[in-house]
């Protein structure tokens, strides 16, 4: 691993950002709009403040997953995986280019969205909006790296999209926003335990009921599956599709 040659990874995918202004409208506006969209939906209320924090997670991490998978595909469907990977950058290189870059993106639109969210919005929680701001980046820095592990094992961009229902909506089914997780049938709550976004909202619930949240414990639950997927990623990332 090279840190110039990560940190010029990282450039190039900003630089190609820069001029897809349709996967900047994605990544910065969409989030956003949703939560608008939610706030319409109850009339902002208390029903609003009380789910709003735990989608302020589910977002971005959706959002960014979806990008960034199809992103690195496009990469490895064009070649351009395969002549980077013949120079010297490694496949960390690659996915940590990747993972800095999409993560100033994070922290871009999760102070975006918290701000539309608390500002605008009126969403009212109970803990410091910068903790709101810093576990929503460190979700959507989860959706990257889980965007990242799953995109060597898809072959077209319609298969990125099918591991959503198998991948995404089990973990917004258990991740106590329906249903507190205390409350999931005896054999659920085992699987919620080990899904990182249950983590994501634990948080985002903390922060949303308490005055001097605690939620370092969740949040490096968070960092060590990103971490993880991030090395995995590494260990199974392809030069180009078959």
């Amino acid at each position: 691993m090279s840190p110039r040659i990560t940190i010029a990874t990282s450039a190039r995918v900003l630089m190609q950002l820069r001029h897809d202004p349709r996967t900047i409208a994605m990544l910065l506006v969409v989030p956003s709009l949703l939560m608008s969209l939610l706030w319409w939906i109850y009339d902002g209320g208390r029903m609003f403040d009380l789910i709003g924090p735990a989608l302020l997670a589910i977002f971005p991490f959706l959002v960014m997953f979806l990008v960034t998978s199809i992103a690195t595909l496009r990469e490895r469907t064009t070649g351009t995986l395969e002549r980077l990977l013949a120079m010297p950058t490694g496949k960390l290189d690659f996915l940590l280019g990747y993972a800095l870059a999409f993560g100033a993106v994070a922290l871009v639109q999760a102070t975006l969205t918290a701000t539309v969210a608390v500002g605008l919005l009126d969403m009212r929680a109970t803990g410091p909006t910068w903790i709101l701001v810093a576990v929503a980046v460190f979700d959507a820095l989860l959706g990257v790296a889980l965007g990242l592990f799953v995109s060597a094992f898809a072959a077209t961009e319609f298969q990125v999209v099918q591991f959503m229902p198998a991948l995404i909506l089990p973990q917004f089914l258990l991740c106590g926003l329906l249903v507190p997780r205390a409350e999931l049938p005896g054999i659920l709550e085992p699987i919620s335990d080990v899904l990182p976004l249950s983590y994501a909202v634990d948080a985002m619930l903390e922060v949303q009921a308490v005055a001097e949240p605690s939620v370092t414990g969740d949040v490096a639950v968070v960092v060590g599956f990103s971490l993880a997927l991030l090395a995995l990623g590494a260990a199974t990332l392809r030069r180009r599709t078959p």
